[in-house]
């Protein structure tokens, strides 16, 4: 039951709210494991389910799930078309065949995707279908097939209208504007969250709140705050340094995925953006000097438009398509930080002549050219065919203040998402016992993943982790007296910060500056484009700066969590820096959504310079995850390669084996 007592801690007066479970984060993944843990309590006779959990967000609608998508968001999924033959084998063969995935968890989100894919239509997601009821699909990138659905531009925003109508009708409890500053953990594992009240950060106490917990479901999201160019929405970052401080291992962080999107508003350009085939073109920083910058490295208009059609269903930056579709985001990246220009895409025009041709849709390569003329998108100009093809694309950026019909939209390679994140197991617990990780901060993807995988990912993590809870963990929280003793010492770290952010001189630097500063460097050494030298020179810079750099920084207002976030991100950005240090260390080349660049490499295109040549992919380390590990106590990263998990294929189970093991609850005690 959940109950709120005072508590005197670390020579604070703190509230302290006693719940089963707390769940950190209102994306979609977060909402979907509460509403699921809700009707696994129930289905167990729980009188009072919505009394178990709590859920602690920093707000509702914040977040990528709610404020982030593309031309018409992917969910991936078994293809269920009447004339299909898609299984769970095949499916999890597509998610982990990118390498650096476990077979296990493949072989997990295979199984469920389907029963996370029909609740949601249930809940009212409005994915579309034959008159049949047939949800058919369409191919998106790395897909072999057409497993692709979407409910339009804003796929996971509805997702999460659906789950948080389910939330507040359970009645379950939700505290709003509170960041989730460090885990609390006893000799059983996870016990507790140390929060800040944001409305109360002034506060004597600091705005300081414990959640006295058994169970603890980390869906904060990626880690978007760390980059420069982001497509992420404003603010997202993730709770990456407080899992690494609890001591959660964590995995693939080098993962990132990078892909061509817009910048004012933040929003990818994937899907029909790229198959309507708009005109790239880029500005010097004033807006003049007009080019068409990709023109000189494609033999013909056709190739050109090709290429671009080719990064509707090939979005992310793959050196593996290179040369190819990939080859324009390299320009692009080329032309906006090597070159100092601006680029933009302009839908009010189509590709220019590279030689003496014309565009015409009837002389584009086979492949853009079928696609369009089946399609009925054929129309002169890409504005037209982009409503042709989805008329939802163009309102959403109208809704945003910008007219595809009158303006061009600015544009650069920017991080996206992370495939990478915290290790878990088959049920999204972490190393640390009671807790898990669900969403996009677990690292269930490997190197690449299917468009759309993640919102499976996430779903399929939420009903594991509930299912887990349910049952198997539904023991009370630790006792008052041990959960304060444990308590103490995260309550007077984070105290003591709170007082010297307050006490700091106006010439302590600021946690504007400092969030600049990595955002800066991660974009420029740890990006789309990552030189070895320049990574180590990175890491070398990111660790003294934060062994000289005062203990604080300001943060130009009242109170501290701006500063608290700050340092929270430096941690963030060390990791990742020695996550891609021991990567390249490792002999690692080019792979998922970055390029290595080497004098003895390869050139993406012969007429680019010699300092584009990148360094092939050492396929051998598909078979390996690296691991990432934190020492608080000496400041120390350690990582590790680790074999992939492939479990033997399983038996062919027996119902009345399997029903004798499920009702007495073992299926849930399996590891």
């Amino acid at each position: 039951m959940k109950t709120l007592l005072r508590q005197n801690i670390a020579g604070l007066d703190l509230p302290v709210i006693s719940v089963r479970t707390v769940v950190v984060g209102s994306g979609a993944a977060g909402l979907n494991c509460c509403v699921r843990l809700y009707r696994e309590l129930e289905a167990r006779g729980d009188a009072h389910p919505e009394a178990r959990l709590a859920l602690v967000t920093q707000g509702l609608g914040l977040g990528t799930s709610h404020n982030a998508g593309s031309d018409k968001q992917t969910y991936y999924k078994p293809e269920t078309g009447a004339d299909t033959r898609d299984s769970a084998a095949d499916f999890a063969d597509t998610l982990s065949a990118g390498g650096a995935m476990h077979a296990d968890l493949a072989r997990v989100e295979a199984q469920n995707a389907l029963r996370c894919f029909y609740r949601l239509v249930d809940l009212g997601v409005p994915f579309p279908h034959t008159a049949e009821g047939a949800f058919v699909g369409y191919k998106t990138d790395y897909d072999p097939r057409r497993r692709a659905t979407s409910a339009g531009p804003w796929t996971s925003r509805d997702m999460v209208k659906v789950l948080l109508r389910e939330l507040r009708r359970f009645g379950i409890p939700v505290f709003e504007r509170y960041h989730a500053a460090a885990v609390v953990t006893d000799d059983d594992g996870a016990c507790g969250l140390l929060c800040v009240d944001a409305a109360q950060e002034t506060a004597p106490n600091h705005g300081l709140v414990l959640f006295r917990c058994r169970n603890l479901v980390f869906a904060g999201g990626g880690p978007g705050a760390l980059f420069e160019s982001s497509v992420y929405p404003e603010g997202q970052m993730g709770p990456y340094a407080q899992l690494l401080e609890s001591g959660v291992r964590a995995v693939n962080l080098t993962e990132m995925q990078f892909g061509i999107a817009s910048l004012r508003p933040r929003w990818n350009l994937s899907g029909t953006y790229q198959q309507a085939i708009p005109r790239y073109f880029s500005t010097a920083p004033d807006g003049s000097d007009e080019r068409d910058f990709l023109n000189p490295y494609f033999a013909s208009l056709s190739g050109l438009a090709s290429a671009i059609f080719l990064k509707g269903y090939q979005w992310p930056l793959d050196p593996g398509k290179l040369p190819g579709s990939s080859l324009i985001d390299v320009l692009v990246y080329d032309e906006t930080v090597n070159r100092r220009r601006r680029v933009f895409l302009d839908f009010r025009k189509n590709p220019r002549a590279v030689d003496r041709d014309t565009f015409a849709v009837a002389a584009l390569e086979d492949e853009a050219r079928a696609y369009l003329e089946q399609s009925g998108a054929v129309q002169n100009r890409p504005i037209e065919r982009l409503a042709h093809l989805n008329q939802p694309g163009i309102d959403l950026f109208a809704a945003k203040g910008r007219d595809l019909r009158t303006e061009p939209l600015e544009i650069a390679v920017c991080a996206q998402h992370c495939n990478g994140g915290f290790a878990v197991d088959t049920w999204w617990e972490s190393n640390l016992p009671h807790l898990f990780v669900i969403g996009e901060l677990a690292g269930t993807h490997g190197v690449t993943r299917p468009g759309g995988a993640a919102l499976n990912a996430g779903q399929v993590g939420g009903l594991r982790a509930a299912q887990r809870i349910a049952h198997v963990y539904g023991g009370d929280p630790p006792a008052m007296d041990r959960f304060t003793a444990c308590a103490a010492g995260t309550v007077r770290r984070t105290a003591a910060f709170a007082a010297a952010v307050r006490a700091a001189p106006e010439t302590a630097p600021s946690a504007e500056r400092l969030r600049r500063t990595v955002q800066r460097r991660m974009s420029r050494c740890a990006g789309a484009v990552r030189e070895p030298a320049a990574v180590n020179a990175a890491w070398q810079e990111a660790r003294e700066a934060f062994r000289n750099r005062p203990a604080v920084c300001s943060q130009g207002a009242p109170g501290y969590l701006r500063a608290l976030e700050a340092r929270e991100l430096d941690l963030a950005q060390r990791a990742f820096l020695e996550a891609v240090r021991h990567y390249l260390a490792s002999d690692g080349g080019s792979r998922g959504s970055a390029l290595v660049l080497a004098p003895e490499g390869r050139p993406p295109h012969p007429d680019l310079p010699d300092t584009w040549r990148f360094k092939p992919e050492n396929t051998a380390l598909r078979r390996l995850v690296q691991t990432l590990q934190y020492d608080r106590a000496t400041d120390a990263f350690h990582c590790a390669l680790e074999p992939v998990r492939t479990p033997p294929e399983p038996e062919a189970p027996w119902f009345e084996t399997v029903w004798t093991r499920f009702r007495h609850g073992d299926v849930f005690l399996s590891t």
